[in-house]
């Protein structure tokens, strides 16, 4: 009987295991100490590190699984959540969903061991939070039903408020506070857009729904045959459009709502700052993929100049401003914004090269930014203090540190044979396929990117050793060199074999952009407003 229920969760119930496996976790060693016995923290530890173990594990066999070949998401799970409403529990994976859910997998028991030693008070709160956290990314990555995606969205928000909130710096409740308000007033304009989408569903069909497919590019309201010109479903799609953009850009950040990353990065604890930048970022880029392009591909195509625009001047600023931080976790936390600004500007090229670049280099990002946040949390631990001007030479003191740094570096800067390079690649090719202004634009950023990070490297590796807190400093350990390492090989795996991550993205990113621009002829009398117009129509011709 338990071998019949292990082998349906395993195989009928994948996507769901994985998901909520990190919160079972917790909650019953929560139940077990709170009814019978008070567990030891390195009970908690060893339980939770195992658990993100057989999730990574889990994830694998999910890859395996995966059919590159196959088209729409696969191994779907339905059923009745509250039917009266329209609302259903309904998970899917697509070459996307399949890549970010893997990352978010990846990351889990690499933060858990970088930060073993590292928290020292309520750390079975600090545990119970992390999983919780892991919980609500997961299924949001996998969430088929907008309700149910929102439900996953709003669970991220309460774990990471209480993790920048307790165990953050000085500043930690600002930081949490801005961190908040932030994220709910974006998540409650994209509440209004999903009620207003299934109101729409139902006043058109008689039948009220939440489900992605029954809202979406097969049947959906937006993908029939309802005049585009002019009119009030111009404006709906326009609002709808705007709602969810915003919310999305809040989160991702774009610029100018990116003001809240920089107090969060810098207060939170490593683990936190590591899984922020790792992966909550992504669930913006994400959502622009998954809901605001092919829901609503006109307004996307209309508005794509304006959102490039954006892209573009987050790139630009977010390299300027990491250029002149003397806190070098500010400096990777800037560094982020100019980055996320590349991965918007390869979705908004819309086309195979510029998206594909974009969802890689979401993995990228997450490996990249989420070591060096670790490894400067290693670097803290040690000396308590962040400013640059305290180092220099350290090369000669921990050689080992050095060398995994950079890396982690060049894989940032897009150094050829490692991961950042073929996401920035594919990025710039779509760019300059689609609007040649913004490749030129956005390779300026790369150019930048090298001057601050090389900057920060020869400031705080080399040069004389001249601080005598830096002499005695003890190189990595056993346990730092595991998650180096780990956090390592991805970046050469990425960088020097591409097509493993690549092929399950094929078959996806071509349906989307296929479902963005097939619509291009709707605007056939309209004039020209943009290169993609112009673009998606001699595709449609």
């Amino acid at each position: 009987m338990s071998a019949t229920w292990l082998d349906s969760l395993v195989n009928d119930h994948l996507l769901s295991t994985i998901t909520f496996l990190p919160l079972a976790t917790v909650l019953a060693l929560g139940l077990v100490g709170g009814v019978f016995v008070q567990l030891p923290e390195r009970i908690w530890k060893w339980t939770a590190l195992a658990s993100s173990l057989v999730g990574l594990a889990l994830t694998g066999l999910l890859w395996e699984r995966f059919d590159p070949a196959a088209s729409g998401v696969q191994l779907v799970e339905h059923t009745a959540w509250i039917p009266e409403y329209g609302i259903h529990y309904t998970m899917g994976v697509d070459g996307i969903a399949l890549l970010l859910g893997a990352l978010t997998s990846f990351l889990l028991p690499v933060v858990l061991i970088a930060s073993w030693n590292d928290i020292h008070q309520r750390v079975r709160s600090y545990l119970f939070f992390m999983m919780a956290l892991q919980t609500g990314m997961l299924g949001a990555f996998f969430a088929l039903d907008l309700f149910l995606f929102y439900v996953f969205w709003e669970t991220m928000l309460i774990p990471m408020y209480f993790v920048i909130g307790i165990w953050g710096g000085p500043r930690r409740i600002y930081a949490t506070v801005k961190f908040f308000i932030y994220t709910m007033f974006g998540s409650l304009l994209m509440l209004v857009g999903i009620l207003l989408l299934a109101w729409l569903h139902q006043q058109q069909f008689g039948s009220l729904t939440f489900e992605y497919y029954g809202l979406g590019p097969a049947t959906g309201i937006l993908d029939l045959n309802i005049p585009f010109e002019g009119g009030a479903w111009w404006q709906r799609q326009s609002f709808l459009f705007a709602v969810f953009a915003l919310a999305f850009a809040i989160k991702i950040p774009m610029f100018p709502f990116h003001t809240w990353l920089p107090d969060a990065h810098v207060e939170a604890p490593t683990p936190g700052s590591a899984v922020l930048a790792g992966v909550l970022l992504k669930l913006g880029t994400f959502g622009f993929v998954r809901y605001a392009l092919p829901l609503f591909p006109q307004a996307a195509l209309t508005y794509a100049p304006w959102i490039v625009a954006l892209a573009l001047i987050g790139i630009v600023y977010g390299a300027l401003v990491a250029m002149v931080q003397s806190d070098v976790k500010k400096l990777v936390a800037y560094s982020s914004v100019s980055h996320m600004g590349f991965i918007v500007l390869g979705l908004f090229a819309l086309n195979p090269q510029g998206v594909s670049g974009a969802v890689l280099q979401m993995v990228n990002h997450g490996v990249s930014t989420g070591a060096l946040f670790i490894l400067v949390g290693m670097l803290y631990e040690r000396r308590h203090v962040r400013e640059l001007s305290a180092f220099g030479g350290l090369a000669q003191s921990m050689p080992v540190y050095a060398a995994f740094f950079l890396i982690a570096a060049m894989s940032s800067i897009g150094l050829p044979g490692l991961n950042g390079f073929v996401g920035e690649f594919l990025i710039l090719l779509g760019a300059f396929s689609t609007l040649r202004w913004s490749a030129v634009i956005g390779a300026t950023g790369v150019i930048l990117s090298a001057v601050y990070m090389l900057w920060a490297v020869r400031r705080v590796f080399f040069g004389p050793l001249a601080n005598e807190a830096n002499k005695g400093l003890v190189d990595l350990s056993p346990r730092e060199k595991l998650v180096a390492v780990a956090l390592v090989v991805p970046m050469f795996w990425i960088g020097v074999h591409p097509s493993t991550f690549m092929n399950p993205l094929d078959r996806a990113v071509s349906e989307l952009v296929e479902t963005v621009t097939r619509r291009a002829p709707d605007l056939a009398q309209q004039p020209p407003r943009h290169l993609l117009v112009s673009l998606a129509r001699e595709r449609a011709r």
